[in-house]
């Protein structure tokens, strides 16, 4: 476990920064007034995950490789950093949507259906908590292991 100490650090970095943006996001009406604004600037948390790998590499190639890494060795720390927020993500979707923002799923279901984008069932099948728990899980894995390949490419040493 103490191979990995960078990566649960920014794990737990990852999930705070993610916690923080759902508050934001809430703050900024679009969880309530302002959902139909959700579905386009939610994606802007990207940035802020993209960054965080940046971060999290950067700190596992000198705090413990000594400032050298290899391509896959940063790919494996990414792989271990997104398997910890993956875990860590059925906590930050109900810690968002029960106590952060408990009103957010009715909120989307009511705009959806009035957009005549969805049925009320689809709806309602698609914008609930356990759903999210699994995309998130899913999302965290995929988007990861990208973010992980991309990041180490561009953090690795020539040689080593």
């Amino acid at each position: 476990m103490n191979k990995f100490k960078t990566e649960i650090k920014w794990g737990f970095i990852f999930t705070g920064f993610a916690l923080l943006w759902a508050y934001i996001e809430k703050q900024l009406g679009w969880h309530t007034d302002q959902v139909s604004e959700h579905l386009i600037y939610t994606n802007l948390f990207g940035v802020v995950a993209i960054a965080i790998y940046v971060f999290a590499l950067k700190d596992k190639k000198q705090t413990d490789y000594k400032g050298v890494i290899t391509w896959k060795e940063g790919f494996i720390s990414g792989i271990v950093l997104s398997a910890v927020i993956a875990i860590l993500s059925p906590a930050t979707q109900y810690i968002t949507y029960v106590y952060i923002s408990p009103e957010y799923f009715s909120n989307i279901t009511e705009y959806i259906v009035g957009a005549e984008k969805m049925t009320q069932e689809n709806a309602e099948e698609y914008f609930n908590i356990n759903n999210y728990i699994r995309q998130g899980i899913f999302t965290s894995l995929s988007m990861g292991v990208v973010t992980a390949a991309i990041v180490s490419f561009i953090i690795k040493n020539k040689k080593k």
